[in-house]
């Protein structure tokens, strides 16, 4: 069986974040990503996917974005930039291997591989974000729909939903923009159950997150004293406050049932659906921790500022809130990353 120090387990932004921060700490980490490119869950979000903080603020530590630092970079850019960030990382990086199960060993942990290898490593970083798990909430009649049902992890682009009727579920950044983007194809409706929360892209001519790392809210530390994570904000340039005001999408409340394809509304009416888009958010993806015993019974880590509370050799990076509002993002996962590879380090100098 091969042996080695560190194991990271994905190789998007968190997990190559952890390997630069780990090298930083003269450890020799591998990182273990299931797909074929290490760019994490990027490839796959939608096409038109846009991020809402400027290149300036969305680089991991040692490696600027490039470009204009003021543009809102696309979907590609970023997945560009990471394969350009894996490529220069002085750390292994093997691709299509997906770690099935993390089990613990005679003073190491016992990494499963997907088709049967098994591979030991004294310390792990889990670092496979949300998007293997998207969250489907229990939603009145949702189990019984006969219509085109999906999360926004699969929805890529408008065009088959031309001239439907779509209801897209949720009122964060996803919802907001994806309906928005369904509206000029379809007749949409963003139902959510409490009201869509705008945030002003620009203020006084400075982006939002100019004014997060200048009043120091985006590295607060507020993460361990939250129950669970607040409403999202969707972060307008002003395009999405007017399609939602002038009804494309319109606004309301979760349909309270559904027969067949049509639903139910909180006003009595009904009517036919042909899609429900569900952009609902995510959950922590760490399945493959199970048979360790480090998560909860709603299958989230056990931890405080992305150390494990349940195993020493354990820490985790790109959690949402791991640490602070960034903590899950392109700008605010190095800082994290830092964090956990200083106390991986120092648990393998006292082992």
């Amino acid at each position: 069986m091969e042996h080695v120090d560190v194991a990271v387990i994905g190789g998007g932004q968190s997990g190559l974040a952890a390997a630069h921060a780990l090298r930083g700490q003269g450890l020799q980490p591998v990182v273990l990503e299931a797909s074929v490119q290490a760019a994490g869950s990027w490839p796959r979000y939608y096409d038109s996917l846009t991020l809402f903080s400027p290149a300036r603020y969305s680089c991991l530590p040692g490696l600027p974005f490039g470009g204009d630092p003021d543009r809102y970079p696309h979907r590609d850019e970023v997945v560009t930039y990471l394969l350009r960030c894996a490529d220069q990382l002085d750390a292994e990086i093997r691709t299509q291997t997906r770690v099935r199960d993390v089990r613990p060993g005679d003073g190491a942990f016992m990494l499963g591989l997907e088709g049967g290898g098994r591979l030991a490593a004294r310390a792990v970083i889990a670092a496979t974000g949300t998007f293997g798990r998207p969250y489907r909430p229990d939603l009145p009649g949702l189990e019984t729909y006969t219509g085109t049902l999906l999360h926004a992890a699969d929805y890529r682009t408008p065009e088959p939903f031309a001239g439907q009727r779509v209801v897209v579920v949720g009122a964060g950044n996803s919802a907001v923009q994806i309906a928005a983007e369904l509206a000029g194809r379809a007749r949409v409706t963003l139902a959510a159950r409490h009201t869509v929360r705008f945030a002003r892209q620009r203020t006084l001519g400075r982006d939002l997150h100019w004014w997060l790392a200048r009043t120091g809210l985006d590295t607060l530390p507020a993460g361990r004293f939250l129950s669970a994570p607040p409403t999202q904000l969707v972060i307008d340039d002003g395009r999405y406050r007017a399609a939602v005001t002038s009804g494309r999408p319109d606004r309301r409340p979760v349909f309270t049932g559904i027969d067949g394809a049509k639903v139910t509304w909180t006003d009595g009416s009904t009517e036919e659906v042909d899609a429900i888009v569900l952009a609902t958010g995510y959950r922590p993806d760490l399945g493959y921790l199970t048979p360790l015993g480090a998560l909860d019974t709603t299958g989230h880590p056990r931890h405080r500022e992305g150390v494990s509370l349940t195993h020493p050799g354990l820490a985790y990076v790109g959690l949402e809130w791991q640490r602070s509002l960034a903590s899950n993002s392109l700008r605010g996962v190095g800082r994290d990353a830092s964090r956990a590879a200083r106390h991986i380090a120092a648990y393998l100098a006292r082992t």
